[in-house]
């Protein structure tokens, strides 16, 4: 049954649920360049939203099905935040304005909220 499926594996080269290692594509110097500097803009608008206490980093990395991209929010107490991608390889902006506005806000309210939920009620408010 499981040779039915163009994932099934050639024998002896791939495994069942891989794909052959020339269908994934791979990023050229320009296109990796290009992603680094659409992840860097993510990474200066969540430093702009946080203070400095929070640690924000991205990578590029080769995948199973192709190039991923990762944003990545240490708050100070609590637990990382990130955000993935697979960029449109495609298109003339991997990943768009309006979505690396959209991450950066989301991850800055995420990483926010980690550490509202990590100090719980232990903290006094300081007005009412």
């Amino acid at each position: 049954m499981n040779g039915n499926t163009p994932y099934a594996g050639s024998p002896g080269t791939t495994n069942a649920g891989q794909r052959m290692p020339e269908e994934v594509p791979d990023l050229t110097a320009d296109q990796r360049r290009t992603l680094r500097a659409d992840l860097s803009a993510i990474t200066r608008r969540v430093r702009e939203y946080l203070p400095d206490e929070y640690a924000v980093g991205a990578e590029v990395s080769q995948g199973q099905s192709g190039p991923e991209a990762m944003v990545a929010v240490q708050p100070p107490i609590g637990h990382p935040i990130s955000a993935g991608f697979q960029p449109d390889l495609e298109s003339e902006e991997y990943i768009t304005e309006n979505d690396r506005e959209e991450v950066a806000r989301g991850l800055a309210a995420s990483a926010a909220l980690q550490v509202k939920h990590a100090i719980n009620d232990d903290v006094s408010p300081t007005a009412r």
